[in-house]
């Protein structure tokens, strides 16, 4: 098919020529610096860029200009590093002077089949020329293939099995908004007259940037500058079991807990933490909504996070994104009829969300994220991942403090700021991210090889040499912030 783009043809065209010659330049550079007459500030400059294989792109590079000319235009809501990304090919990125960076970040947990997998091209091209988008006016033959697919697949894997219906939508901030009204719609119908609306959410949580969701994310950093925030939030203590009878009162409608948190450091809730407040909501009428947007889809071994947990603390709302699309826009909403008895035509709505491109991508996606290929294969690299960790903690006790996490999705605990280390690997072609207090955040593609994640760790434990070992001057690298 003319569609079908060749990725060998893609991965020869990306390569860069100079790969076999690069020790060849680095050593001739390094030595007419050596002996030139510039001044030594320009000539350390110089020198450290000659030593690295991808080091960060100079004021006076194609990439700056670039930047330069775009930035501009551009509402300034992030402050990115050097590099501008044109290509991808599997676990890997190329920018648009051809350097080679292999990513431990998936798109913060998105691109879990990497990226361009060519199953996912194909599924865009193919719909895109039969039908894009018909609005929620009229049926299309996917967004209820999709729905079905999602409750199905929960079933089958150990999700909750009194999932029944689903909302499609765009974003995983999306998501989440259609489960804080959810949530609150159920309480008003189940205590009509009485003031039930409180939502409950957890110190380290990070549930998207829309008002609701960030009302429901309580870090400083992002509600003070839209303060005040949405009323009726509460916020607890995440893991505190005896904290939760007062937390979650006859005045609240619904509780949101991502089983994993992401952006907050990868703490991982306790089976004991959730069956408490799965107790507690079915004693007070609230709804329990877990947020797996981001260590959902397969990301822990299992297709949903609570799916390895009792099935005596299963949720009545789930909500997901990110891997859903591999990087198309798409979230979704999943709810049992606890919840979808309470919700009405015309109660909430989305002009773009359940499109049929959308669908039809995140139906290929799930046929793939659910197969026992990816699934069956995630421990083993959790393991591999866990293992390079430790000889990581074993060679810099007094550094590496804590390893986190489940699956691939997986955070080491630093004594300090991470931005050197994030630095010095992304110079060195590995891409890492932050997250939480002093932790490196590793949320690869699942597709990933044994092979890639030592390749990479192999990097971290250099990054972390020049730093700490060798006090390696690394340029600051801004924080990785998450949008949903």
């Amino acid at each position: 098919m003319a569609l079908r783009f060749s990725s060998k043809r893609f991965a020869t065209a990306l390569r860069p020529s100079h790969a076999n010659c690069c020790s060849a330049r680095y050593a001739s550079t390094a030595a007419a610096v050596k002996g030139s007459s510039l001044p030594q500030d320009v000539k350390d400059s110089i020198g450290r860029e000659a030593s690295l294989p991808t080091p960060d792109p100079p004021s006076t590079s194609k990439t700056a200009g670039l930047v330069n000319q775009q930035l501009p235009y551009m509402v300034p809501t992030y402050v990115r590093p050097p590099p501008m990304f044109e290509k991808g090919e599997g676990c890997y990125l190329y920018d648009v002077e051809n350097r080679k960076y292999l990513d431990f970040t998936s798109g913060i947990a998105v691109n879990a089949l990497g990226h361009c997998d060519e199953g996912v091209a194909q599924a865009l091209a193919e719909q895109a020329q039969l039908l894009m988008h018909t609005s929620n006016l009229y049926h299309n033959p996917l967004t209820g293939l999709l729905s079905k697919q999602l409750i199905q697949l929960t079933h089958a894997t150990g999700g909750f099995a009194s999932a029944t219906r689903t909302f499609i939508c765009n974003s995983g901030s999306e998501a989440n908004e259609a489960a804080i009204k959810f949530a609150r719609k159920v309480g008003k119908e189940v205590a009509p007259g009485e003031d039930k609306y409180d939502i409950v959410s957890f110190n380290g949580s990070f549930h998207g940037r829309t008002m609701g969701s960030l009302s429901a994310t309580p870090n400083p950093k992002y509600q003070k500058p839209f303060s005040p925030m949405v009323p009726g939030f509460r916020y607890g203590t995440f893991n505190d079991v005896e904290a939760v009878n007062d937390l979650v009162t006859e005045g609240t409608c619904g509780v949101i807990i991502e089983p994993i948190q992401g952006e907050g450091g990868v703490n991982v809730a306790t089976p004991e933490f959730l069956l408490a407040l799965r107790k507690r909501c079915t004693e007070v009428g609230a709804v329990l909504i877990y947020d797996e947007i981001q260590c959902g889809l397969g990301r822990t071994g299992t297709f949903w996070a609570h799916a390895g947990y009792p099935k005596e603390c299963h949720p009545d709302i789930v909500t997901t994104a990110k891997a859903l699309g591999n990087g198309f826009p798409i979230g979704a909403t999943i709810v049992n009829d606890f919840v979808c008895d309470h919700i009405k035509t015309g109660d909430h709505g989305t002009t773009f969300g359940g499109n049929p491109l959308g669908c039809r991508v995140a139906s290929y996606i799930l046929s793939r994220l659910s197969s026992p290929e990816i699934l069956e294969s995630i421990p083993a690299k959790s393991a591999a991942f866990k293992k390079h960790f430790a000889s990581l903690q074993e060679r810099f006790p007094n550094r590496v403090k804590e390893i986190r996490g489940q699956g691939l999705i997986l955070g080491l605990q630093l004594d300090d700021d991470p931005t050197p280390i994030v630095t010095a690997a992304r110079e060195r072609g590995l891409l890492i991210i932050t997250c939480g207090t002093n932790t490196l955040r590793f949320v690869p593609p699942l597709i990933i090889t044994e092979a890639e994640i030592g390749t990479g760790m192999a990097i971290v434990a250099e990054a972390m040499e020049s730093v700490w070992s060798k006090g390696e001057q690394v340029p600051g690298t801004p924080g990785q912030q998450e949008m949903r």
